[in-house]
């Protein structure tokens, strides 16, 4: 199946067009995506103006609207975030708080809106913290709707309390590049599966 979208929303706090590792890592995801076939896009949080809150529109000039119908459209939403004193970004935070207004919505058969939808999770920084951004921002996902794939996440992390970024070195270190690679396949093809067959209602 070739028609499958992915869209990515980076939570860096740098605006465009500074070099950002967690872009970078969301478009080495997205590069595999289109070598499958599978079209793609992306978007840094930080350069829309998105509110506080959780509801689907805050109002007032609000941008999350625009970006949430961006994930509604796509089959594969990619989640990209750094990681602050040990946490996903403030931006990666308040989308999980824009997302929870989705938990009550509905499709037209009464699935969660997010049903049938596969996230993937990408995390980069020089500190620890990894997997604990990553398990935060899953179970936020999972509990939206979302379908998580098999080791559906992937990271970066460089030695803690240096300066080397993701976006620095020169090459992917090989470990890197196969577990994105896996995240890739395996949330392609749960994707597939989910297109051609969403959950049951009952």
């Amino acid at each position: 199946m070739t028609d499958l979208t992915a869209f990515a929303l980076v939570c860096s706090l740098t605006p465009s067009p500074e070099p950002s590792s967690s872009e970078l890592m969301a478009q080495h995801i997205l590069d595999q995506f289109a070598e499958r076939g599978i079209s793609t896009s992306s978007a840094r949080m930080v350069d829309h103006n998105v509110a506080p809150g959780v509801q689907t529109d805050m109002g007032g000039g609000d941008e999350w609207p625009a970006l949430r119908d961006r994930i509604l459209e796509a089959d594969i939403f990619v989640l990209s975030t750094p990681i602050w004193v040990g946490h996903p970004s403030s931006l990666a935070q308040r989308l999980m708080e824009r997302l929870d207004a989705d938990i009550a919505e509905t499709d037209e058969e009464g699935r969660p809106i997010m049903a049938g939808k596969v996230a993937v999770v990408a995390v980069v920084g020089n500190e620890d913290g990894a997997h604990k951004t990553i398990a935060d921002m899953m179970q936020g996902l999972n509990d939206v709707g979302f379908s998580l794939p098999a080791q559906g996440s992937t990271y970066w992390v460089g030695e803690a309390m240096h300066a080397v970024d993701f976006k620095d070195l020169d090459q992917v270190p090989d470990a890197v590049a196969t577990t994105t690679a896996g995240v890739v396949r395996n949330a392609a093809h749960l994707a597939t599966l989910l297109r051609r067959e969403n959950f049951p209602v009952e």
